[in-house]
């Protein structure tokens, strides 16, 4: 029988498989994944100045969102876990479907067509060389 209440069973738990490398996630993004996975593709692996200096010259829109995430997950690497910038690189990112939004557009004859506007959830992972 395990000791202690359930609910900190479960957060021992939780402790012991937590990500410890920094990391940022950005929910609910108005972009869809396949389009942010071009982006995100270009960047994976590579030390995080040089991937800054790609998304930032990257002509996609969603270049512009995954930089200011890869900014926030580097900060998050600085003050919470005291890492150094120089040492940093993209261990992983993904993006995973969200909810999508439907939407109607009026068409001939009183027909209605549904546009689907997609959403996903963007993370990316780093790690220390």
């Amino acid at each position: 029988m395990a000791k202690g209440h359930r609910s900190q069973i479960k957060r021992e738990r939780n402790e012991s498989k937590r990500e410890m490398r920094p990391h940022a996630k950005l929910s609910y993004a108005r972009i869809p994944v396949q389009k942010a996975c071009f982006v995100l593709d270009s960047i994976r692996g590579k030390d995080v100045e040089s991937a800054l200096g790609i998304l930032t010259y990257s002509p996609r829109y969603a270049s512009a969102v995954i930089k200011k995430l890869l900014e926030s997950a580097i900060a998050n690497a600085e003050n919470n876990n005291g890492m150094d910038r120089s040492n940093l690189y993209i261990a992983e990112c993904y993006a995973s479907d969200a909810p999508t939004m439907k939407r109607i557009q009026p068409r001939a004859q009183g027909r209605a067509y549904r546009i689907l506007k997609r959403t996903s959830h963007v993370t990316i992972v780093l790690d220390e060389r």
